[in-house]
């Protein structure tokens, strides 16, 4: 079903469209994306990885708490559903990202696949380029970590397998609630939680490390799910969990606050009240070690239930990402560089 065209005022664009009479249906365009280089460095502190990996920006998974709308603005488009129906794809990320790997300063670091927009989301369906940039690090047994929300990764299952025996594959299923209604007011275009279990399972199935990302937890919402997610993961052969408090950077506080009074009307004031109380009366903080969590007693105690719940259940620490990169340039590969 579309939704009405509807974008929060641009920080980069003097004008906004207002609508006199109902909005058109926001429909999915595809445009194709010329960028030069495929791998992102990081330099932030508290995120765990150097180099990220995105074939698409923009995402239809249509989260209303995505952190990565903003980034739609830098194109010309708009936070809100231009950033879920205005995909820009990369068809030449797997001829870049072997073109990086053949550079002589390239050492083997992991990649994370995602980062900003999922890597599997709906279009990777037909496009497969996530798949073709999986293919690339196995011809040069590069590791990766995958983080996505979506059951397509079950696809791609033999060929991770195959990548993770000879180098190191770490796989993430983002899953904040396991309520398949709640799921679809606040994911409306991501597969139902049960999928990703059954994805999870099957990536667990082949040995390959597994965690579960309870992200966003977003306060009066999701909170009390955490012990059920944890179950459900553990059950399904996730080893390690982590979770992190809802982001509204931006216009996303505008757009999540709008989207979810229409989904949630007699919920949303009291989600909002405890996401103030959890951010110091705002909805959003953006400094560097507080970003990712809340603060006060009510976020102490979403924690400390974490926490519990994940010793109870017998989750290992996060694996380790700094051992010796099985990374090999393929014997008689043209040299790029």
């Amino acid at each position: 079903m579309f939704r009405p065209q509807s974008n929060p005022p641009s920080r980069f664009e003097e004008l906004h469209v207002e609508w006199d009479d109902e909005a058109p249906p926001a429909r999915l365009r595809v445009y194709e994306d010329a960028s030069r280089s495929i791998l992102s460095k990081n330099d932030s502190p508290d995120l765990p990885f150097t180099w990220s990996l995105n074939p698409y920006r923009g995402c239809s998974h249509a989260c209303i708490y995505c952190y990565a709308r903003p980034t739609h603005e830098h194109l010309g488009f708009g936070a809100g559903t231009d950033f879920d129906t205005r995909i820009l794809v990369k068809p030449d990320a797997p001829r870049l990202l072997a073109e990086a790997f053949e550079s002589r300063s390239w050492a083997g670091d992991r990649i994370l696949f995602s980062g900003n927009t999922d890597c599997y989301q709906p279009l990777e369906h037909r496009l497969g380029i996530t798949r073709a940039c999986v293919e690339v690090c196995l011809r040069y047994r590069n590791p990766i970590t995958v983080v996505t929300k979506s059951n397509l990764i079950e696809r791609d299952v033999e060929l991770l397998a195959e990548l993770n025996r000879v180098s190191s594959v770490h796989a993430v299923l983002s899953i904040p609630y396991l309520d398949p209604v709640l799921a679809r007011a606040i994911e409306p275009g991501a597969p139902t939680p049960a999928r990703r279990l059954r994805a999870l399972r099957a990536l667990a199935d082949t040995g390959i490390v597994t965690g579960v990302n309870v992200a966003p937890v977003i306060p009066g919402l999701n909170d009390r799910e955490i012990p059920n997610v944890l179950r459900a993961a553990r059950e399904a052969g996730a080893t390690f969990a982590s979770m992190i408090m809802v982001r509204l950077p931006g216009p996303v506080a505008p757009w999540f606050e709008e989207q979810l009074r229409g989904a949630l009307p007699t919920r949303a004031e009291g989600v909002l009240a405890r996401i103030r109380r959890g951010r110091g009366g705002r909805l959003n903080d953006s400094r560097f070690g507080s970003r990712f969590c809340g603060s006060g007693e009510e976020w102490g105690a979403t924690e400390q239930l974490f926490d519990v719940w994940k010793s109870r259940l017998g989750y290992a620490p996060q694996p380790q990402t700094s051992r010796a990169s099985a990374f090999e340039r393929p014997v008689g590969q043209l040299r790029l560089f």
